[in-house]
């Protein structure tokens, strides 16, 4: 009989690299040194498999880019179930999350596209007049959105720009993983992070990630809330996420249908929403989660399963977007692609830490870990960067984002919308359409702006010097 082996066999692939991955962590000071996580370490093994060597026998990224998709939102659903402490949503901490991330989107987008204009008046006059927007697709939405819409700029006759999409989603991720990683380290030197997480960390078990024979594992206790004679724990739980993955799904298809009576504009709106559906399981699991407290049913959630769960995902995910990356060399086009790579990434570094030491006023750092991976190389390795840090999602970091990942998708309707208008001005031979979007995210920085001046309060311009302001009350954990 014939069945379909290609999504095992890249499963199979991923976890021979997650284990290579978890070998040389075990084996190699540089990586202990450095705390890199097995999944990118795996990443990169997959990036070179897929870019050398599985194209000999007819091996593609497309399995991996379809379970980067499925992963990221089964992370999200996982995470938003947890029912976890009675605490009262923080809801300044919430916007203050919103607001960081929103404004490098718009930041982002306001710089490249500054860049590209400035390229197409001096050096580049042929340049793409959209080709800034790269920065905020391959850094903070990821390869696959930003491949997505340079295949659809590709499909109006700009060619090459699938690849250009890719590449900056290549670089992102680099500038996500090493500068995440210093990040982290140069954090740990300056006691930025709790003295409990420290100790944590120069444990020789956690530098190496395995477990020694003979030593005692973390207690990490699951609690069995179904008979396994009936439905084992795993499985329920594993359901409770995976329906709500469905119900995901059907309220994007409501909505896709919904927006088609809206002409082009909404279909095409409609198109770009799949993209970020991350945002709509996130919406959905807050419902579903409403409606299990509503009937008092939580308790037949296991958090610790859920974390799991969650932790598998997070995994398997990262692996799966470092390797699905194409390192293809764009002759044409890396002029313009280091320029407006490099110069982002340097201004987001910059804000982001100034801002995140100034405008959070709990667990600074750890948001700022989560909110950079997430701007420079999407959610993955923003989770990917957080669990270093906080392996059991115990901050609430994790948790304020997918509550602020909501904001965040009403606050960016607008760049999605206006995506394409520079390439129909450029079809024209027209740039106002291009100057009429630098408006748009330049009222974005200066919207970020005023909110950052209401919620940072008297730290606003304290010691503006200092690239992080240092904060007192790290020295104590909250829970």
């Amino acid at each position: 009989m014939n069945f379909h082996w290609t999504f095992l066999i890249d499963l199979g692939i991923i976890s021979i690299a997650l284990l290579l991955g978890t070998l040389i962590r075990s084996k190699v000071s540089f990586f202990q040194k450095y705390l890199i996580p097995n999944s990118l370490t795996a990443g990169f093994i997959l990036l070179i498999f897929y870019n050398w060597i599985g194209p000999l026998w007819g091996w593609t990224t497309v399995s991996l880019e379809n379970m980067v998709f499925h992963f990221l939102n089964i992370s999200f659903i996982s995470m938003i179930l947890r029912i976890g402490k009675k605490v009262k949503s923080d809801k300044k901490a919430v916007l203050s999350m919103a607001t960081s991330l929103v404004a490098q989107y718009g930041l982002q987008c306001f710089v490249g596209t500054i860049l590209t204009l400035i390229m197409i008046h001096t050096i580049f006059p042929s340049l793409f007049p959209g080709f800034g927007l790269f920065a905020t697709l391959g850094f903070s939405l990821g390869p696959g959105q930003a491949f997505a819409i340079g295949s659809g700029w590709e499909d109006m006759g700009f060619e090459g720009l699938a690849s250009v999409g890719l590449t900056f989603g290549a670089l992102g991720f680099l500038l996500a993983c090493f500068g995440g990683i210093f990040l982290i380290n140069f954090g740990l030197r300056k006691k930025w992070i709790y003295p409990d997480h420290i100790s944590g960390l120069e444990k020789a078990t956690v530098r190496a990630g395995v477990i020694k024979r003979g030593e005692d594992a973390p207690d990490d206790t699951v609690e069995n809330k179904t008979s396994s004679e009936a439905i084992d724990p795993l499985s329920f739980n594993a359901a409770i996420i995976l329906g709500t993955y469905l119900l995901s799904y059907l309220l994007l298809r409501l909505l896709n249908w919904l927006l088609a009576f809206a002409g082009p504009l909404g279909a095409e709106l409609a198109v770009n929403l799949w993209g970020i559906m991350f945002i709509f399981s996130a919406v959905t699991a807050m419902i579903v989660k409403h409606f299990i407290q509503v009937f008092n049913m939580e308790y037949v959630i296991d958090d610790k399963r859920m974390t799991r769960i969650a932790g598998f995902s997070v995994d398997f995910m990262v692996a799966a977007s470092v390797g699905a990356i194409s390192v293809a060399v764009l002759r044409d086009y890396w002029i313009p692609i280091l320029i407006i790579a490099g110069v982002s990434g340097f201004i987001t570094i910059v804000t982001h830490i100034w801002l995140s030491s100034r405008i959070f006023e709990d667990h600074s750092f750890y948001r700022a870990i989560l909110i950079y991976g997430c701007v420079t190389g999407t959610l993955p390795t923003g989770l990917a960067l957080l669990r270093i840090i906080d392996p059991e999602f115990e901050t609430p970091a994790s948790q304020d984002y997918m509550y602020a990942s909501g904001m965040v998708f009403l606050m960016v309707i607008p760049i999605i919308i206006t995506a394409n208008m520079p390439a129909y001005g450029a079809l024209k031979g027209s740039l106002v359409q291009t100057y009429i979007v630098l408006g748009i995210y330049a009222f974005y920085v200066l919207f970020c702006f005023v909110l950052y001046l209401f919620l940072s309060g008297k730290n606003r311009f304290n010691r503006p010097a200092d690239l992080w302001l240092h904060q007192k009350h790290l020295k104590v954990k909250n829970k």
